[in-house]
C-alpha cells in the first residue's frame, strides 16, 4: 500500500473518480492553482479547466451553479475553501440542495460533494477556525462526513462522489500533511465507524482530527494498564449507533471528544443516545469534551486554551473509571 498524506489521498480519490466517470467535475475558488491547501494539485493539468473549474468569489453562485449541474446529471465536487465561508451559501445548501429529492417527489436529486475544510489551523482566528459539523447533521437530506485519516479521506471521498445524495464533506485543515497507508481497494459505507483501538475498560468516541488524539490517549492509557476502545465515527449522519452501544455494553464507561464547541455539539447526540438506550449499562459518569463557547482568538497561547488535547482525553477516561468504582 502506498503511504500518502491526507491531502494527496483526497487528490487520488478525485483523480480516480474523474477517470471513471466523465460527469464528475470540480468547481470553486483557486482550483486552477491547486486549491488553497493544495488539495487539487495537478488536476487542472490532467483534466483541463472545463472539469477543474475556477469560479468567481461568490459562494452562493458556486453552490447554486453546482446544484443546477447536479440536477441535470453531473456529479460536482464543490470547494468552499473554508467551512466558515460556506455559510454564504447556506440557503442554497439547506433550503434547496438538502430538500431537492423530497420536494420533487424523487424525480430529481442532488448528487454532489461540498468540501468544507474545518477546524483550528495555526492562528486563523474567529472567521477561519470553526467546526460546524453539528449544524449539518441537524439538516434532513444531508450526509455528513468527517474523515480523520489519509485512508478515510480517500475511501470516504470516493464514496461521497458516488453518493446520490448531497454530502457535506468536512476535512480538517490541520492534518493535510498527516501520512498513512492507503489501500485503494478499501471501500467505505456511510454510517460505519472504525474501531481505531480495542479495549474493555472505557469507550472513547470521536471523529476528525480529535479521533487521532483519542488514539494517542489510548496509547497513553494502555501504558497504565487501561484498555480504551477508540471509535472513530467518520460520518455523523448517518452515524454508527450500533458500534457505540456495543462498545459501551462491553466497557460501561464513555468519553466523547470533539474539537467543536461542546454546547450543542454532536457529542451531545451520542451521549443522549447512550443514555436512552444503554444508560443501565453505564458504570460511571459520562465525560464529554469540546471547546468552550468562545470565539477563536488569533494569539496562539489563547487559541490553545480552546483545544481538546490528548491529556484531556486521558484525564476524562481516568475520571469516569475512578468515579465508577
Amino acid at each position: 500500500m502506498p503511504k500518502l498524506t491526507y491531502r494527496d489521498a483526497s487528490i487520488a480519490a478525485i483523480r480516480q473518480s474523474m477517470q471513471e466517470d466523465s460527469t464528475v467535475w470540480c468547481v470553486g475558488e483557486d482550483l486552477g492553482r491547486g486549491g488553497v491547501f493544495g488539495q487539487y494539485k495537478g488536476l487542472r493539468e490532467e483534466f483541463g479547466e472545463a472539469r477543474i473549474s475556477d469560479a468567481p468569489i461568490s459562494e452562493a453562485a458556486i453552490m447554486g451553479a453546482a446544484f443546477g449541474a447536479a440536477m441535470t446529471g453531473a456529479r460536482p465536487v464543490v470547494e468552499m475553501r473554508f467551512s466558515d465561508f460556506a455559510l454564504c451559501a447556506t440557503d442554497e445548501l439547506v433550503n434547496q440542495i438538502a430538500k431537492a429529492r423530497f420536494m420533487f417527489g424523487g424525480q430529481s436529486r442532488a448528487p454532489m460533494v461540498v468540501r468544507k475544510p474545518m477546524g483550528l489551523w495555526r492562528s486563523s482566528a474567529a472567521q477561519h477556525s470553526q467546526s460546524l459539523e453539528s449544524w449539518y447533521a441537524h439538516i434532513p437530506g444531508l450526509v455528513v462526513a468527517c474523515p480523520g485519516t489519509p485512508q478515510d479521506n480517500y475511501s470516504m471521498l470516493k464514496a461521497a462522489i458516488a453518493c446520490d445524495d448531497p454530502v457535506v464533506y468536512l476535512e480538517h485543515k490541520g492534518i493535510w500533511d498527516n501520512e498513512g497507508d492507503v489501500n485503494f481497494d478499501e471501500p467505505y459505507e456511510f454510517g460505519k465507524a472504525r474501531i481505531r483501538t480495542e479495549g474493555s475498560d472505557v469507550t472513547i468516541v470521536s471523529w476528525s482530527n480529535t479521533a487521532n488524539l483519542a488514539v494517542e490517549a489510548a496509547e497513553k492509557l494502555s501504558r497504565e494498564g487501561i484498555g480504551a476502545e477508540v471509535i472513530d465515527l467518520r460520518s455523523l449522519w448517518p452515524w454508527d449507533k450500533e458500534a457505540v452501544l456495543g462498545s459501551v455494553a462491553k466497557t460501561g464507561h464513555l468519553v466523547v471528544a470533539h474539537e467543536a464547541v461542546a454546547v450543542g455539539g454532536f457529542g451531545a447526540e451520542v451521549v443522549a443516545t447512550v443514555a436512552e438506550q444503554a444508560g443501565h449499562q453505564l458504570k460511571g459518569p459520562v465525560r464529554r469534551l469540546g471547546a468552550p463557547r468562545s470565539l477563536v482568538p488569533y494569539a496562539p497561547n489563547l487559541e490553545d486554551m480552546l483545544r481538546v488535547t490528548t491529556d484531556m482525553i486521558v484525564a476524562a477516561a481516568k475520571d469516569t473509571l475512578e468515579k465508577g468504582k
